[in-house]
């Protein structure tokens, strides 16, 4: 009696300690987990709702996905604008920056064929191959560049469609600036109203919510819409060339030219968007690594065709910066073809929007099956196959964001999820080659060794390209190189890796460590302000993880998805 009674200030002194000792430790079990990637002959999806998507995506239909979401009015005015600082290099610009890409491409196709053919894209890919914890970063990343690139866009496109508006002479100078130009200005530009855009992306929501066979012709339309648009462009720029305008063909060195290759860089990004096209695809093992080295080398071939056309029409220095292409052919007569650019312009935009808007509403449904968002997310309409509740919550955060702020001035801490995304899925390559292996094979010590490997790529990465960006010193440039070299080494001869099924990423672990460097030199070209954001939004995204994520997710519930491998036929 007495002997219980003195255990008992005992017993409460210790209780906040050892509840704090079991947050934690829960807190890190759930962070650590990884998703069971099992190596079944099936495919078992089972949602919360009981329905699930429907395969209406054929090869084509994956190819003009990719070329979709990559090529938008960018390839009018990007071009342009890189061509005033790299003269008629930008075509080198394009062509370095679409070899990177291209690299980065192969990772997701491996992991797009070898992974079961459901949605979730490099959150996927990171919650098996690392951690529960980083998928969920690595989504929220995502998805703020999605969602104010969604906003962006919108705006962009909204501005457009007043242009061929005004074509009509009732209509030129008498649409007012909230309606689509720029915006309303209040309170001293902290709001910015424009009602077209929410408006577009309204229609564009609902086209998704119909079903993924009525979007799919509306891109499919679209999107050769504009690719024609483009060849006739350049098709009938070839016959206004002066080959004088390409000489001098470097007038600012190659620097300016590797500089442009970074900018450009992001005009290529979206062949990821086919990845996330898994669960609606055909025949997947087959057709998604088709589908994203299929867009993306179109779209380098109309990028170079574009800027020859262009810099071999104007001297480079005499490129106007807001609608160069555009410009150009009107200083030679030909006013049609600006026409048809603006027309070009709009498709192109319409296509990015739609297939951004349908990229962020799958990798909702994703998290909302796994548990690490609310199950009303997962849910899909039984007779649309589609993830209503997750596209009308995309819709609505878009078309806030469009409605309301001028989201261009945010535009300068874009770019940070999709260079971290690539990264990661590099990464994902090389982790997932060590864990095909049985644990008598790969000791936990050499799977450390190969992160901490990958992570000295990725340091050496990011240092190169801040003393590239502030030209401090040459020899800092090369040791940084060095140790990402050095690491790469190690990589190659310190691990062995067994090949997937499916298709596989030539030269691992060097062209994903190449892909990680090249990434993180690109990341360290961002505004600081983009750092700044990329820190704040992992503490914020970290903090619902703890609050939320980590008591409702589970990789191998019952009621979330099963993952299993593909079947092998669909490979062949």
């Amino acid at each position: 009696m007495g002997g219980g009674e003195e255990k008992k200030p005992e017993s409460s002194s210790s209780s906040p300690s050892s509840s704090s000792s079991s947050y934690f430790s829960h807190f890190w079990s759930s962070a650590l987990r990884a998703k069971p990637l099992c190596p079944h002959s099936e495919i078992s999806v089972r949602t919360n709702s009981g329905d699930g998507l429907v395969r209406r995506l054929g090869m084509l239909d994956l190819v003009l996905i990719g070329v979709g979401a990559s090529i938008g009015a960018g390839i009018f005015v990007v071009t342009g604008t890189v061509a005033r600082d790299a003269g008629p290099g930008v075509t080198i610009s394009f062509i370095l920056a679409g070899l990177s890409c291209v690299l980065n491409a192969l990772c997701y196709a491996e992991l797009a064929s070898r992974f079961p053919a459901v949605v979730g894209g490099a959150y996927l890919y990171t919650y098996s191959a690392f951690n529960e914890l980083t998928a969920f970063l690595v989504f929220a990343q995502l998805m703020l560049d999605y969602h104010i690139g969604a906003a962006s866009i919108a705006r962009s496109l909204a501005s457009y469609v007043v242009t061929i508006l005004e074509l009509f002479p009732i209509l030129k100078d008498n649409i007012p600036d909230w309606i689509g130009h720029g915006g309303q200005q209040l309170f001293g530009g902290a709001i910015s109203i424009n009602i077209l855009a929410p408006i577009l992306l309204v229609l564009l929501t609902i086209i998704l919510c119909r079903g993924v066979g009525e979007s799919s012709v509306v891109n499919s339309f679209m999107t050769t819409l504009k690719v024609i648009i483009v060849i006739i462009v350049v098709s009938v720029g070839a016959f206004e060339v002066d080959l004088s305008n390409w000489s001098p063909f470097a007038p600012n060195g190659f620097k300016a030219i590797l500089t442009g290759a970074t900018v450009v860089f992001f005009s290529y990004v979206g062949f990821d968007a086919v990845a996330n096209s898994a669960e609606e695809s055909k025949r997947p093992q087959r057709d998604l690594p088709i589908g994203i080295m299929g867009s993306l080398l179109i779209c380098i071939t109309l990028y170079i065709g574009v800027c020859l056309v262009l810099t071999g029409m104007v001297p480079y220095y005499l490129l106007g910066e807001e609608a160069p292409l555009a410009e150009a052919f009107t200083s030679r007569g030909l006013k049609y073809v600006s026409i048809l650019i603006s027309v070009g312009a709009v498709a192109g935009l319409t296509t990015t929007l739609l297939v951004g808007l349908y990229v962020q509403s799958r990798l909702y449904l994703g998290l909302g099956r796994d548990g690490l968002l609310p199950s009303i997310f997962a849910k899909v309409h039984p007779k649309n196959h589609t993830p209503v509740h997750s596209q009308v919550w995309v819709g609505i955060v878009a078309g806030t964001l469009a409605g309301l702020f001028n989201v261009h001035v945010l535009s300068h801490i874009l770019s940070v999820g999709t260079l971290t995304g690539y990264s990661v899925v590099s990464a994902c390559v090389v982790t997932l080659r060590w864990k095909d292996k049985t644990a008598s094979q790969v000791s936990s010590s050499t799977s450390r060794e190969g992160v901490i490997c990958l992570l000295t790529v990725a340091c050496s990465g990011f240092v190169a390209g801040l003393v590239y960006r502030v030209n401090v010193s040459f020899i800092l440039l090369v040791l940084a190189t060095v140790v990402g070299v050095l690491a790469t080494a190690a990589l190659h001869f310190r691990q062995v890796y067994t090949d997937p099924p499916g298709f596989s990423c030539p030269g691992v672990p060097i062209v994903p460590a190449v892909c990680i460097f090249f990434n993180m030199f690109l990341f360290a070209q961002l505004h600081y302000e983009a750092w700044i954001r990329f820190v704040v939004l992992s503490i914020i995204s970290i903090g619902v993880y703890a609050l939320y994520g980590q008591f409702h997710a589970d990789p191998s519930s019952e009621e979330t998805v099963i993952y299993h491998r593909a079947p092998v036929e669909e490979t062949l």
